[in-house]
């Protein structure tokens, strides 16, 4: 196979993952209407580790303590996040559900920028311009207008930045395989946890829950990590950032095929929010580019570009060096 021919091939795979991706805001909200929240989720992600160890065998030999720690933490984040959407899932539409947790992609710069105390770049505040304007826009479809599904919703991606932060700081010095492996079990054992003292939850059963856990578990979990780490190595970051971004118009296309209408307000406003992601995120590779950062592969989502301290003092020192020659 040729090198065009492979790269053909393995942007279909990623386009699969995130259709995958946008397929599962439906699923999910058809799955905990039938079934406890906090079980379907400790059950989504055992399923997920069960294919994960199956797909990243040597993951397991790669834990050692500073991983754990480290994986945990980054858990912990991962966590708030599906529970904080799968909650939302149950009060709003999955259209605006997706569209809402795509916001991470301009949260976490803007969270980073905070932190690290310093001005955004301008083209990532671009990015939030549009976010921002698109969401108000959708704020007020035809679904209702903004509901308690919207804010939890929005407090999953805000948790998603978290965790991307956690990611990008703490989680480089770690095996990535591993520190993903340790994040699936935190999940499961927090929400199956919960689920075991406040929910009693029989067995899931019946040919919907099943193929939800299957779809989440193994293909939006397992399989689509494996299939971004294998892309690594023949698709650029840039390229893999536009493909990946597209989760969100897969899921309001999901959503508008299961009968759900955002209008033509919501529309413009998914429109917006998706412009603002791309924006945000060419910005964050760009970056990434010039500070020769990875892009990493991530469980859920666009892996949003973080550019450390040090690289950006490096940059600015380098740009002032220029100006006084």
């Amino acid at each position: 196979m040729t090198d065009g021919a492979r790269r053909f091939w393995v942007s279909i795979a990623l386009v699969g993952v995130a259709m995958v991706w946008g397929a599962t805001f439906v699923v999910v909200k058809d799955a905990v209407e039938a079934y406890p929240l906090y079980a379907f989720l400790g059950w989504r992600f055992a399923v997920a580790i069960v294919a994960f160890v199956a797909l990243f065998p040597r993951a397991v030999f790669r834990l050692n303590r500073r991983t754990l720690g480290a994986g945990v933490l980054a858990g912990l984040m991962l966590t708030a996040g599906y529970v904080f959407q799968t909650w939302g899932l149950q009060d709003t539409s999955a259209s605006k559900a997706a569209f809402i947790t795509g916001m991470f992609v301009v949260i976490t710069p803007l969270m980073q920028a905070f932190l690290l105390r310093r001005v955004p770049r301008m083209w990532t505040m671009a990015g939030v311009v549009f976010a921002v304007t698109g969401l108000w826009l959708l704020s007020g479809t035809a679904g209702g207008g903004w509901n308690v599904g919207d804010t939890r919703t929005l407090i999953c991606a805000a948790a998603y930045s978290a965790h991307m932060i956690v990611l990008g700081s703490i989680g480089r010095e770690h095996d990535v395989s591993a520190l993903t492996l340790v994040q699936l079990v935190t999940v499961a054992v927090l929400c199956g946890g919960v689920s075991l003292f406040a929910e009693q939850a029989p067995l899931p059963t019946g040919g919907s829950l099943i193929v939800a856990l299957l779809v989440t578990g193994v293909l939006g979990s397992a399989a689509a990590f494996l299939i971004q780490t294998y892309a690594q190595r023949f698709l650029s970051p840039t390229r893999t950032a536009l493909i990946l971004i597209s989760e969100p118009a897969f899921g309001g296309l999901f959503g508008w095929l299961a009968g759900e209408v955002l209008g033509v307000r919501g529309l413009a406003g998914a429109g917006l929010i998706l412009a603002g992601m791309l924006v945000a995120e060419l910005a964050g590779v760009r970056a990434a580019r010039e500070a020769q950062l990875v892009l990493e592969p991530s469980i859920e989502g666009p892996p949003v570009v973080l550019v450390e301290e040090d690289a950006v003092s490096a940059e600015t020192d380098a740009r002032d060096a220029t100006v006084d020659r």
